[in-house]
């Protein structure tokens, strides 16, 4: 795949729809450095980005895959088909993020949990039951896992776990 080459066509097929990048990203809902990446071939849009851009300049999604224009349409089944891989693609993706939510909220409650019942204040050592060296340690574990669950939300907002997602899924399909 020609990543200059499906650049090169994504920038005809704007122009010949007398558009500006501008335009075309607000379209899209995505900035005019994104379109502007696509047209030189820097990145290139996600695959139900691909299946919309094929429907708005009405071509087929093959042709912008290879980077250059055919006479031949895409028959529905093929076209329904892509659709269903991007909508999969994007379910598994929602699914992720819904882990990391529930991973995240648990850690926080575990924290809190700690905090309340475990702190070195006398209300948190359950009414000394427990001594503070198990206390400490508890609390330490505890803010150690808040860290860490804070960490992956910070990397899943920021977008780096979808990325090294990616990456590992390319990875492993070479492997093979």
């Amino acid at each position: 795949m020609n990543q200059q080459k499906i650049g090169k066509l994504l920038r005809e097929l704007r122009k010949e729809k007398g558009m500006t990048q501008e335009q075309l990203a607000e379209h899209f809902h995505v900035s005019s450095r994104t379109v502007s990446r696509w047209e030189t071939g820097n990145n290139m849009p996600d695959l139900s980005l691909l299946i919309e851009l094929a429907d708005f300049y009405d071509v087929d999604i093959r042709e912008i895959i290879d980077g250059e224009r055919r006479t031949v349409k895409m028959d529905n089944e093929t076209k329904e088909t892509l659709k269903k891989a991007a909508e999969y693609a994007e379910e598994e993706s929602k699914h992720r993020k819904e882990r990391i939510r529930h991973f995240v909220t648990f850690s926080a409650f575990g924290f809190w949990l700690a905090l309340l019942l475990f702190r070195d204040t006398d209300k948190g050592m359950l009414n000394g039951l427990v001594p503070p060296e198990i206390c400490a340690i508890i609390m330490d574990f505890a803010c150690g896992f808040m860290i860490a669950a804070l960490s992956i939300y910070a990397l899943q907002c920021l977008g780096v776990l979808e990325k090294i997602y990616k990456w590992k899924t390319s990875k492993f399909k070479k492997a093979k």
